[in-house]
């Protein structure tokens, strides 16, 4: 009986761990091997942190097909005099947002506060192509720099397409005034690493895009393991205001300084209009 028992245990880690492998491949831009979601933002539990010898410079080693070495990485650091003013193509009007939108969950995955759903109602259209919104998250401070400049927090809602391109939107955020949309997404803190909470309640995106439309575009990467490539970044000039307690309600929460330092540029254009 305990050998049968131990054979069931051993069949069902078994199948665990292969649900737990990423099965998909990368799409015709990406390098490496890329996940049913972004590895930082899926609360899968991986081996890597932002410091020691799990840190950003090991990344490589801790991933086999990782692209976190690759010629077109992200963040980057946004510089004005290296931008070229046009067009990117995305527009007010390529963001549909339903009026109430029930965000599934949130989750402390380790590295940062997400939240997750499911439905498929908030989606961007970009050169003829459907981004749906996936999840979004934090990084205090932020990850992309303009000038120099990192400002205390960033949220990254991520957009995936039915070939599994990703679009990444970047909406920084500084101290100043209190946000009345962002109390909602709060009223969930603290959660903790590891914990999840279920939210089942309406949430409206269209409060999150900004006013002031003007934004970096330029292609890269996912800015965690496996750091895939092929990723189209729409980082918001402008930032948007947080009072002190409502960044620190989030940055408290998640490792300290949870972000990749800048990477090269090594010769890709990056794009500022509106």
């Amino acid at each position: 009986m305990k050998f049968r028992r131990m054979q069931k245990i051993l069949g069902l880690s078994l199948v665990l761990l292969t649900a737990c492998s990423p099965q998909e491949k990368p799409g015709h831009e990406s390098a490496g091997h890329e996940p049913a979601v972004p590895l930082a933002e899926s609360g899968a539990e991986k081996h890597w942190s932002y410091e020691g010898e799990t840190s950003p410079e090991h990344w490589t080693e801790l991933e086999e097909g990782a692209a976190c070495n690759g010629n077109a990485q992200s963040p980057i650091n946004l510089l004005t005099m290296r931008v070229k003013e046009g067009s990117s193509g995305l527009e007010r009007q390529s963001f549909h947002h339903a009026e109430a939108t029930t965000i599934d969950n949130i989750v402390n995955n380790g590295h940062s506060i997400q939240y997750n759903f499911t439905n498929e109602e908030n989606y961007m259209e970009w050169r003829g192509h459907r981004f749906v919104l996936t999840q979004f998250h934090f990084h205090a401070p932020s990850e992309h720099t303009i000038d120099g400049v990192r400002y205390p927090l960033v949220m990254h809602m991520v957009h995936r397409s039915e070939k599994k391109e990703f679009a990444v939107v970047a909406l920084l955020f500084k101290e100043g005034a209190f946000s009345n949309s962002f109390e909602f997404l709060e009223s969930y803190l603290p959660i903790h690493p590891g914990e999840t909470k279920e939210i089942n309640q309406p949430y409206n995106f269209a409060n999150d895009i900004p006013h002031q439309f003007d934004h970096y575009h330029y292609q890269g990467s996912l800015t965690t393991p496996p750091c895939t490539e092929g990723v189209n970044w729409f980082v918001f000039k402008e930032p948007a205001t947080l009072s002190v307690e409502q960044l620190n309600a989030l940055a408290s929460l998640m490792p300290h300084n949870n972000y990749r330092k800048e990477q090269p540029l090594n010769g890709r254009k990056i794009i500022l209009g509106p």
